[in-house]
């Protein structure tokens, strides 16, 4: 499995998914639950540091903008 850090945004939502889907099973054994779960977590950790990154950059695209329709 590759870590969070490598993977895409689409990547981790995906795996997000499936990880949710295994978690469903309920002949899945509680370990394996565990581990899936704390996977699922660090991804969605990961995720959110990602969207919010994103969004940081937005706001800067968004206020350069800003100042360039001043300046016409």
């Amino acid at each position: 499995m590759e870590k969070p850090k490598k993977m895409t945004f689409e990547k981790m939502m995906s795996r997000i998914g499936e990880i949710v889907e295994a978690l469903e099973n309920p002949e899945l054994p509680l370990e394996k639950s565990i581990e899936l779960f704390e996977e699922g977590m660090n991804l969605i950790k990961s995720t959110r540091s990602y969207l919010s990154e994103a969004e940081k950059k937005i706001r800067i695209i968004s206020e350069d903008d800003k100042i360039e329709e001043k300046d016409i």
